[in-house]
């Protein structure tokens, strides 16, 4: 993915596609973010114990 698409994204001036958001979730998850489902005390974000 590129930078322009990441700026435009956190700026919301465009909604990233699958495969980005696919990206996006797989780079935040391998820094240690966990996404909560909504019946699992979410929905919502939490960092994995340890980062």
């Amino acid at each position: 993915m590129s930078r322009n698409t990441i700026i435009a994204f956190e700026r919301e001036q465009r909604t990233p596609g699958g495969n980005n958001l696919l990206a996006i979730r797989a780079a935040l998850e391998a820094a240690g973010v966990v996404f909560l489902d909504e019946n699992g005390n979410g929905p919502g974000v939490a960092l994995r114990k340890g980062v």
